[in-house]
């Protein structure tokens, strides 16, 4: 793993009970949100520097995974997409595989894709774009050799 660094404590409670899950069985199969699968995708601190654990919802497609920064259509981005540009080194876990990538913000036709791929995974994700007026960036986090 190319992150180095102490790990933020997750302040949110069920975010932490989620994570505690996962690190308890090995896997992320214990947690999901309504039902559907979930990602974990460590991240460095723009401001703190400290490692901070995001589950995502997971949207994969030949090995590369998307990160939505839908934050449930509120006006503005979730605190970790600003982490994630200033800091696009990552590591992953889905199930008990783990793995190092770098994230790219994307556009054009090539979010468009992914836009449909995370809608497909978690439907939810159209009814966040109605309510904001922001575009949800998508991101794609591709693995590293």
């Amino acid at each position: 793993m190319p992150l180095h660094g102490e790990l933020a404590e997750e302040k949110t409670p069920w975010v932490a009970e989620q994570l505690a899950a996962i690190d308890a069985a090995g896997t992320t199969e214990v947690a999901d949100v309504q039902g559907m699968s979930v990602a974990v995708f460590t991240i460095r601190g723009r401001k703190s520097g400290k490692l901070r654990r995001v589950p995502l919802m997971r949207v994969e497609h030949d090995g590369a995974y998307a990160l939505v920064a839908s934050k449930g259509g509120a006006p503005e981005h979730p605190t970790w997409y600003l982490n994630v540009t200033a800091h696009p080194e990552v590591e992953v876990q889905d199930g008990t595989q783990r793995f190092d990538g770098v994230v790219r913000e994307l556009s054009g036709d090539e979010r468009e894709q992914w836009w449909e791929r995370a809608v497909a995974a978690y439907p939810p994700y159209a009814e966040y774009q109605t309510k904001t007026d922001r575009q949800i960036p998508v991101l794609v986090v591709e693995r590293t050799a």
